[in-house]
């Protein structure tokens, strides 16, 4: 008895302190033989991927080739769904080539997959609503990816790197998008809006030459194409009412931007520097 109360004393003052008592909370074999590690999520009736020790770095690929996340793990005789990608999840596995996240992952964490050099493919399902900041930043292997229209948040930095991906579809159910989402993606070469409002996300955006801007845009914001200076016309759709300062500042390849009847303000310094 005295034991358990100390261990549980010592449990309480860990946690208080910031300090993770335990490192992944259980392991679990899939059918074709890959651990994965998980922790505890929503008072211990959910699971989140994680990675196996105290920290991110303590295990180094612990996650390589493909992996199939399940939707479901049994454990103590007891079914628990995987409903999230945690923070730092695959952080720096640079073995990791492929990734299938199942139905039932609702978000996918900070840094979930930082540094992933080796990703060539990863599935974000139609049940993904959040994509946290840096989550596939240095994923200098991705060529394409799917951004469904179940997400509404994207963090910030959270594609930074990604030199290889050529092209990206922001659907309309995306509100959010944090600062320079998509720095550095410097083989982008097709960007297509299908959100409501067009934020500076991107920056180093000399490869982009093509802009498809969807119905749904309603607002093109502050700086949204400060300096993309590979693009040479652009057509606002009907569906936009207001440009924000600066938000053509330093295209110095614009020739051609058809600006349609329903704009009723343009902000200061819109298109300064387009020569």
């Amino acid at each position: 008895m005295k034991r358990f109360k100390l261990w549980l004393t010592l449990t309480v003052l860990m946690t208080s302190l910031g300090v993770r008592v335990d490192a992944h909370d259980i392991a679990v074999e899939n059918d074709d033989g890959v651990t994965i590690y998980y922790v505890w999520t929503n008072d211990g009736t959910e699971l989140a991927v994680s990675y196996r020790g105290d920290k991110s770095n303590t295990y180094k690929d612990e996650y390589t080739g493909e992996v199939v996340i399940p939707s479901t793990v049994i454990y103590n005789n007891e079914r628990y769904s995987v409903t999230s990608i945690g923070t730092d999840a695959f952080y720096d596995c640079e073995g990791l080539t492929s990734v299938t996240i199942p139905n039932s992952v609702t978000d996918i964490g900070s840094s979930a997959f930082n540094y992933c050099t080796g990703l060539t493919y990863v599935n974000i399902p139609n049940n993904v609503t959040s994509i946290g900041g840096s989550a596939f930043s240095g994923c200098t292997g991705l060529t394409s990816i799917n951004i469904p229209n179940s997400v509404t948040s994207i963090g910030g930095l959270a594609f930074r790197g990604c030199t290889s991906l050529t092209s990206i579809n922001i659907p309309n159910s995306v509100t959010t998008i944090g600062n320079s989402a998509f720095d550095g993606c410097t083989n982008m070469s097709t960007v297509e809006y299908h959100c409501q409002e067009i934020g500076s996300w991107f920056s180093d955006n000399s490869s982009i030459t093509e802009v498809i801007i969807g119905d749904e845009v309603i607002n093109i914001g502050d700086y949204a194409f400060s300096g993309w200076k590979g693009l040479t016309s652009i057509s606002l759709p009907n569906s936009v009412i207001s440009i924000s300062r600066n938000a053509f500042y330093n295209c110095t390849g614009l020739t051609s931007i058809t600006i349609p009847n329903s704009v009723t303000s343009i902000g200061y310094a819109a298109f300064s520097g387009c020569i």
